[in-house]
């Protein structure tokens, strides 16, 4: 597929546009000046809008949308469980654990931990975290960005790793976080309007003349098989998504890490004018969880009616762009890409804020200044996105599966992060070397399940992997920290003065969700 002049300046229209709308929001009033909390946190003044949007932005990318809907197309809407779950995960990171970061005006996820534990398992885990986000998700999502625009457009795929990159780079170095979610309003609005689109005129085309609606009724008719939530020990994806155990087991343990414990995530609540504002941009990405799978996952399913001989489950998604007459075509191709840049902004952003001020600020030049740490910080920006292009070939060209193979990486380490993060919040015996050797323990136990040749250990679903290794490493922590002094930073400090009470908005905007969501798997059982 390649696009005609009228898509190509829709494209190029749009990236000027943002581009724009991004330095002009950027901008400084009068003298002021730079200063940290402001280019990596927004100055603590976000609005819940640009929260929310943030948010989703930062988590919907190229590889999500052509991954899931090509797991729509091979699986059904089961997959959808990513993005429903996710919903109630939001809320509770608002309710639980929102509250005790903004309390302690916590800046980064590894300033918590020494706040709570000490600062070597701040070091630690911020080393660690810049490798794996570097490393594995920047390169992710450059790569398989790169691959989708390279599928849809026909560009050269260097070329386009290239041009997302320095682009992505380009449009948040100058503002930081600011210039990140206050346009991100506007990347998700052209996201949810594009993916509608497609969805729309899919089934349309189903519906035959009669209709979406009637489209969907026959889409439901012909495939029943895919429109079961809880797949059966039988189906031949069951390891992908083993039946109750996604509602019960391990998608617990990764969300909470994703949504709750994540600096690439949660920056954008740590910047919000007040807990009440953080929240309520909580519950609005919430919402826009919900509708995900109508503009992800169901065109995939479309799909399998609409091109039912395609080589590869991830042709799904560009199959039914190939629907779209020119105009919108470059319309939902400027979604795809605004949903790559902003999830690549967002990571740049998230890269340069932990090495500045979580290593550099601590470690290299304690006594630097406000306007060194901004400078550090775009530089780091830039090193990062230029190791993000050059990398990205090397480390994921060879690999068939690519967005699989970055899940399983990162299933070795979640458990043991959830783990840190509960028992840091919760319960105040926990010690810096139960943290530690939990978080170890993690990736130990899942190297054995996944390469110790075990046949009976490398058969066991992901997710339930994910459980065991997770309850393991709990068990670790608990004996370790038991057996241990009792920490001089406990739990209790950083509970004092936090409140969990939430507004009347928050609860009642919660049980809706929470009604939905049951409503849902319900009728989808």
């Amino acid at each position: 597929m390649t696009l005609s002049t009228i898509d190509t300046a829709m494209v190029v229209a749009y990236a000027i546009f943002i581009f724009g709308l991004a330095q002009w929001v950027s901008r400084r009033k009068g003298d002021a000046q730079e200063d940290s909390a402001g280019y990596f946190l927004a100055s603590r003044a976000l609005p819940w809008w640009a929260i929310g949007a943030s948010l989703i932005a930062a988590n919907i990318s190229a590889e999500q949308i052509v991954g899931m809907a090509g797991s729509g197309y091979a699986i059904g809407l089961a997959i959808s469980s990513y993005e429903w779950m996710a919903a109630l995960t939001l809320l509770i990171v608002g309710k639980f654990f929102l509250p005790v970061f903004l309390k302690n005006n916590i800046t980064t996820m590894p300033e918590f931990l020494e706040a709570r534990f000490g600062p070597t398992i701040r070091t630690v885990m911020a080393v660690f975290w810049l490798v794996l986000y570097v490393f594995v998700n920047l390169t992710s999502i450059l790569w398989l960005g790169s691959i989708a625009v390279h599928q849809v457009a026909g560009v050269d795929q260097d070329v386009a790793l290239a041009v997302l990159g320095v682009f992505a780079l380009a449009y948040q170095i100058r503002g930081g976080l600011k210039a990140v979610a206050l346009t991100d309003i506007v990347q998700v609005a052209l996201l949810v309007m594009g993916g509608l689109i497609v969805s729309g005129i899919a089934l349309g085309q189903l519906g035959e003349g009669a209709g979406a609606l009637h489209g969907f009724e026959r889409l439901v008719r012909a495939v029943p098989d895919h429109f079961h939530m809880i797949l059966s020990p039988d189906s031949p994806h069951y390891k992908d998504l083993p039946g109750l155990g996604v509602l019960i087991g391990g998608l617990w343990i990764a969300n909470l890490s994703y949504w709750g414990f994540n600096q690439y995530i949660i920056q954008r609540t740590l910047a919000a004018k007040s807990l009440g504002e953080a929240q309520r941009g909580i519950v609005f990405a919430a919402f826009l969880k919900l509708l995900m799978p109508v503009i992800i996952v169901l065109p995939g399913i479309a799909a399998v009616l609409l091109a039912p001989d395609l080589a590869k489950p991830d042709q799904a998604y560009p199959a039914m762009m190939h629907l779209l007459p020119n105009g919108l075509l470059g319309l939902v191709f400027a979604a795809l890409t605004a949903a790559i840049i902003a999830s690549t902004a967002s990571k740049i952003n998230s890269i340069a804020t932990i090495f500045t001020l979580d290593l550099y600020a601590r470690k290299i030049a304690p006594g630097a200044g406000e306007t060194q740490l901004v400078r550090v910080g775009r530089i780091t920006a830039c090193v990062a996105t230029v190791i993000g292009i050059v990398a990205a070939r090397p480390l994921l060209g060879g690999m068939d599966q690519a967005f699989q193979y970055i899940q399983e990486f990162s299933g070795f380490v979640t458990p043991g992060i959830t783990v840190i993060f509960l028992t840091g919040l919760f319960w105040p015996r926990a010690t810096e070397a139960g943290a530690l050797s939990g978080a170890l323990a993690s990736v130990v136990l899942s190297a054995l399940f996944r390469f110790g040749g075990v046949t009976a250990l490398t058969e066991i679903p992901f997710m339930h992997r994910m459980a065991m290794v997770f309850f393991a490493s709990l068990a670790l922590t608990v004996v370790v920290s038991l057996l241990g002094k009792a920490p001089v930073r406990q739990g209790k400090g950083i509970m004092e003065g936090v409140s969990f009470d939430t507004s009347r908005g928050f609860t009642i905007a919660s049980a809706l969700v929470a009604v939905i969501l049951v409503a849902l798997y319900t009728v989808w059982w």
